[in-house]
């Protein structure tokens, strides 16, 4: 396994210090990640250009000058009810970006929100989307990258609704992104799901959370409910409620040897947070 951060885990620090994309790599290489994971490239005053293609070329040329590998690039997707055909297009672009960038994966959500409807569920979801999300998937395989989906938000949150997607689709190109500590959003057991999910894992996101049940008064700073009416808050890796040591052997056991990205979105300090994360991550990889 490789170590991995996400863009997304220098959010504060790029807002705070107006530093670029290129900065932010400069940190993950110092502190001794493996590798970096985009997130969309669409913010210019984190680069010096907004052309999203001019910015994944400045990215790939300073990492491959600093020998930080690129390990995905994670791409939203909530418009595929509205109208597939559309979202289908807008995705081959950002699959073009991905190569832009050298990212061997792209992960896209399936969508966020169900359709208004009686009795419409996840299922009738796949089954209108399927072929959009195998043709996305064809098209970037044509460029050498891999495609995934991820637990995430609540329509897709759940181990089970990204194995049926991807058993659906059924393609060698596309997989999971299994984010370890998401699957807490919808109170899935997090061990299960990581299990039931890993052999299909092209890429991991390690993130905590703090959790309080929904029983009491949801404190500030605190998120919305989970399906089952309980509250998270980020945190650094092992300081929260994810049974992290678990989901890592179970990565093991199915052998997954991809790159394992830490997500942070806590309320700590930005910078100590993901390097005392990268910390407690290299000891799970490392142990037996």
């Amino acid at each position: 396994m490789k170590t991995c951060v996400s863009s997304y885990s220098f959010n504060r620090y790029l807002t705070d210090t107006k530093c670029s994309y290129l900065e932010i790599c400069d940190k993950a290489k110092e502190m001794g990640f493996d590798a970096i994971e985009f997130i969309d490239l669409y913010n210019e005053k984190w680069g010096k250009t907004s052309d999203e293609f001019e910015m994944a070329k400045e990215i790939k040329e300073h990492c491959d000058k600093i020998g930080l590998e690129i390990a995905s690039y994670t791409v939203s997707s909530s418009k595929f009810l509205e109208d597939a055909q559309k979202e289908l297009e807008r995705l081959k672009i950002r699959v073009d970006i991905a190569s832009v960038l050298g990212a061997p994966v792209m992960r896209h959500d399936v969508t966020f929100d169900l359709r208004d409807k009686p009795l419409y569920t996840y299922s009738d979801a796949i089954d209108e989307l399927y072929p959009y999300i195998n043709d996305l998937s064809n098209y970037a395989k044509s460029k050498g990258i891999k495609t995934c989906t991820e637990d995430h938000g609540y329509a897709f949150g759940s181990a089970k609704s990204i194995v049926d997607t991807i058993k659906k689709v059924n393609n060698e190109n596309f997989g999971a992104l299994v984010d370890i500590g998401n699957f807490m959003c919808v109170d899935d057991d997090v061990v299960t799901a990581v299990r039931d999910t890993a052999p299909f894992a092209f890429h991991v996101h390690a993130k905590d959370f703090l959790f309080k049940s929904g029983s009491e008064l949801k404190p500030g700073g605190w998120w919305t409910p989970t399906t089952g009416g309980n509250y998270l808050r980020g945190t650094m890796l092992g300081h929260g409620a994810v049974p992290v040591k678990a989901c890592i052997n179970a990565l093991k056991q199915a052998r997954f040897n991809g790159y394992i990205s830490i997500e942070f979105e806590g309320r700590e300090e930005c910078l100590p947070a993901i390097k005392d994360s990268l910390e407690f991550l290299k000891k799970l990889i490392e142990s037996d």
